[in-house]
């Protein structure tokens, strides 16, 4: 483990994911919000992953089984384009 209080952008960016999932350490995110104090781009990606994580967590919407079909019908035709 690091103790360099500077991490880079991508090393923000998986603490970010991690915190995400509850598995960053104390110490990580305090390295990752150190990092978000001077990195407007990663500040960026964190509110947007927070954002999609909310979005996630609600109930889901259920689709009708005709809806399923269809769906699943266009994906194979995309999908058969590209092999």
């Amino acid at each position: 483990m690091s103790n360099k209080i500077f991490i880079p952008c991508q090393e923000a960016n998986h603490v970010c994911d991690k915190t995400q999932y509850k598995e960053a350490t104390l110490w990580e995110k305090i390295k990752l919000n150190i990092h978000l104090i001077y990195c407007n781009a990663c500040r960026k990606y964190t509110k947007k992953n927070t954002r999609l994580t909310n979005l996630v967590s609600k109930d889901p919407i259920k689709m009708d089984t005709s809806s399923k079909e269809g769906l699943k019908s266009a994906f194979e035709k995309e999908l058969a384009k590209h092999q």
